[in-house]
C-alpha cells in the first residue's frame, strides 16, 4: 500500500477498506434478496436526502402558510410536527411521502411488503431521534429501518 492510498483510505470508508483486504461483501441489498439495480433495489443516500428536503420544504410551507404567523415559529415548532404527521400517515397508508414519490422511492416491510401504521409510527419516532438514521448497516439501511423491519427501495 503506498502512502497516497493509506492517507486517502478514510475517504472511501470501511466498506472499501474491507473489500481492499479481500473480503467480498456483495452489493447493497443482496442479503435481503433485493436486486442490485433498478426497481426494488436499495435507495441511495442522495435520493433519500433529496426526498427529505422536499418533504421538509412542503411541511415548512404548510406550517408557515396555514398555522404559524412567523417563519421562526413555523420552522422550529410547527414544521417538525407537520413532518411527523405526514410521515406517519403517508408511510402507514401508501408507503411513501410526497418527496419519496417525487424521487421514485418507497418504504416497504421486509416480511409483508406493506408498511403497517404501527410500524410506520415506530420508524418515524426512531427517525426523529436523529441518531438511528445516521447509523447504517452494510446494506445501507438505517438503524430506524432495521428496528422497524423496513427498507427504503427504488420504485
Amino acid at each position: 500500500m503506498d502512502n497516497r492510498q493509506a492517507m486517502g483510505s478514510w475517504l472511501s470508508g470501511p466498506r472499501a477498506a474491507i473489500e481492499d483486504a479481500g473480503a467480498d461483501l456483495g452489493y447493497r441489498g443482496e442479503q435481503l434478496g433485493l436486486p442490485e439495480e433498478g426497481p426494488g433495489s436499495i435507495a441511495r443516500p442522495g435520493r433519500r436526502l433529496g426526498a427529505l428536503a422536499v418533504d421538509w420544504g412542503l411541511c415548512l410551507l404548510i406550517a408557515y402558510s396555514l398555522i404559524a404567523d412567523s417563519y421562526h415559529s413555523a420552522a422550529q415548532v410547527w414544521a417538525p410536527l407537520v413532518l411527523f404527521a405526514l410521515m406517519v400517515l403517508t408511510l402507514g397508508t401508501v408507503g411513501f411521502t410526497p418527496g419519496k414519490r417525487l424521487f421514485g422511492l418507497r418504504v416497504v416491510a421486509l416480511d409483508t411488503g406493506r408498511v403497517q401504521p404501527l410500524r410506520a409510527l415506530l420508524r418515524t419516532v426512531l427517525f426523529f431521534l436523529a441518531i438511528p438514521p445516521l447509523v447504517w448497516d452494510r446494506d445501507g439501511r438505517g438503524l430506524h429501518d432495521r428496528l422497524a423491519g423496513t427498507v427504503e427501495i427504488r420504485s
